[in-house]
């Protein structure tokens, strides 16, 4: 096969363009994801502030209410004199994240990195932004089901993050899209 101006293109060549454009597309995933989940959690949380401070909405009666909390822990309300820790290492991990999404070539991958920096850059907002002070904000948590602590949408993407992360693992799916096994792409 020929390419522009005559030059041939070989098989390897045709590989490599293959690989530049599954990390392209898992590049674009991985952004289009966070910032659509981090901005759906923010505006989630803007909205209860002004809304839920009246009191609470039923929305499935005793089963799914939505509740204004202002959490200064992390889940499940632990650790709330450590809300500085949490913050740091909510930074940590953002870094983290953003240096592994660089290896990004699959888009189960990419979604699951989206939704994990969607959910820790959400919750990081809220310590950094809300009172009582940057470090030490509390996370505006707003919705409730019964036996279960109040929780928010980017609890909601840590969530399904945490979940699409071991199903990658469990298939044995590096981040690059290759698996262990084979080194080929899935």
């Amino acid at each position: 096969m020929q390419a522009a101006r005559g030059a041939s293109l070989t098989h390897s060549d045709a590989r490599s363009s293959d690989h530049s454009d599954r990390r392209r597309t898992s590049r674009t995933i991985f952004v289009v994801v966070a910032v659509t989940a981090y901005s759906v959690d923010v505006l989630a949380k803007i909205w209860a502030v002004q809304r839920l401070d009246d009191g609470d909405i039923e929305v499935l009666g005793d089963w799914f209410r939505l509740h204004l909390v202002r959490n200064p822990g992390a889940a499940f309300s632990t650790g709330e004199s450590f809300t500085v820790v949490f913050s740091l290492v909510a930074i940590a991990a953002v870094c983290v994240v953003l240096w592994f999404s660089r290896r990004l070539g699959n888009r189960v991958w990419a979604v699951a990195l989206g939704l994990l920096l969607a959910g820790i850059s959400g919750n990081l907002t809220d310590r950094l932004l809300r009172d009582p002070g940057p470090l030490r904000g509390h996370v505006v948590d707003l919705f409730s089901v019964p036996h279960w602590p109040v929780f928010n949408v980017a609890d909601v993407c840590i969530d399904i993050a945490a979940g699409l992360i071991l199903l990658q693992a469990f298939r044995n799916v590096r981040l690059d899209g290759r698996t262990a096994e084979t080194g080929k792409h899935q």
